[in-house]
């Protein structure tokens, strides 16, 4: 047991109080999620203030089913990886502090976290990465392109100049009077509709892999308002066919541009909308053709905010002495380019 390394993972960026153990930064021992949906469901949306109160009630109760699922005792962690940053400030003050208290009392090494390294690394809970890749990160607050060279190097080479693509699903959702989050219902109506109403596509300049959803969002809700305006009636389940395809085109191609520039290995899809059903089938059928790219696609359960992920980028940290003091503070702008 000596030559393992068991990393424990705490993520409380959002609303998901999460706690995992993972053995040598590839295999989930513990894995335990406590969602906060439903409180936040009859808003429209996550509620700070709700999602700092439901991290304490829950931190506590997520750390011993933790230990317990794993049959272990803190003498046998090697180091506590917490999500440091983005994400809500009073959530992650939450995972800190709770990070930081097992820390010093059971003496262990504490590491701070990017949440998006986090979600890019559990890929490598799939299969091991291999080098140079590309990640396509796609979550409720960002849509990146991500170039890593080797590992704990992140070269963001492309970003969301305003809403990224979660928002965007959740505004058209609300529009659409969709219950939240919208993501997962928007998936589900395109796949029962037919994309016949001419949405825009936010390409910007040539060689630009930055995204732009902001228009897009702005499209289909005046689609709906032209509409009602007119007393006629779009199908819902068009419009979300064809929001959908804009979204998962413009992803697509600039991904598969960025594959061809960079000439990668691998690429690897990341986030929270690294669940929808449509990205993941278009994006394993561009795939399919290129020989020499393996897609990566992490299960369901990985693709939302989870612990695991946290604890698979903070075995790369510990491998390479990167630790935090107890000065670690919960900081929701961090940046990953200078979270090597």
């Amino acid at each position: 047991m000596e030559n393992n390394q068991y990393i424990m993972g705490i993520e409380t960026s959002c609303d998901e109080t999460a706690v995992a153990i993972v053995k040598n930064g590839r295999e989930i021992i513990a894995n335990v999620v406590a969602s906060q949906i439903e409180s936040h469901k009859r808003f429209g949306g996550v509620v700070p203030e709700i999602a700092s109160r439901h991290h304490v009630e829950q931190m506590t109760l997520v750390i011993e089913e933790a230990i317990k699922q794993a049959e272990m005792d803190f003498s046998q962690i090697d180091a506590i990886a917490v999500t440091e940053g983005p994400g809500l400030v009073g959530a992650l003050l939450i995972g800190v502090n709770a990070a930081k208290a097992l820390a010093f009392a059971h003496n262990i090494p504490l590491i701070g976290v990017h949440h998006i390294a986090g979600h890019i690394y559990a890929n490598r809970l799939v299969t091991e990465m291999k080098f140079p890749l590309l990640s396509l990160v796609v979550s409720g607050g960002h849509t990146e392109l991500v170039y890593m060279k080797e590992h704990g190097h992140f070269e963001v080479i492309g970003e969301t100049r305003d809403d990224a693509a979660g928002e965007a699903y959740d505004k058209v959702a609300r529009t659409l009077n969709l219950p939240y989050p919208g993501g997962p219902h928007i998936d589900r109506l395109a796949h029962e509709g037919t994309p016949n109403i001419n949405l825009p596509r936010a390409w910007l300049e040539e060689g630009s892999y930055d995204f732009s959803f902001s228009g897009l969002k702005s499209a289909v809700i005046n689609a709906v308002h032209n509409a009602e305006q007119r007393g006629e009636v779009i199908a819902p389940e068009d419009l979300a066919a064809s929001f959908q395809e804009s979204v998962i085109e413009v992803l697509t191609k600039k991904t598969l541009l960025a594959v061809k520039e960079y000439e990668v290995k691998q690429v690897l899809l990341a986030g929270g909308v690294a669940a929808n059903k449509g990205l993941r089938t278009t994006l394993e059928q561009v795939f399919n053709e290129l020989e020499d790219v393996e897609l990566v696609i992490p299960p369901l359960s990985l693709c939302t905010d989870n612990a695991a992920m946290i604890a698979a980028a903070g075995s790369i940290l510990f491998e390479k002495g990167i630790k935090s003091s107890m000065a670690l503070n919960a900081n929701p702008g961090l940046d990953i380019a200078i979270h090597n």
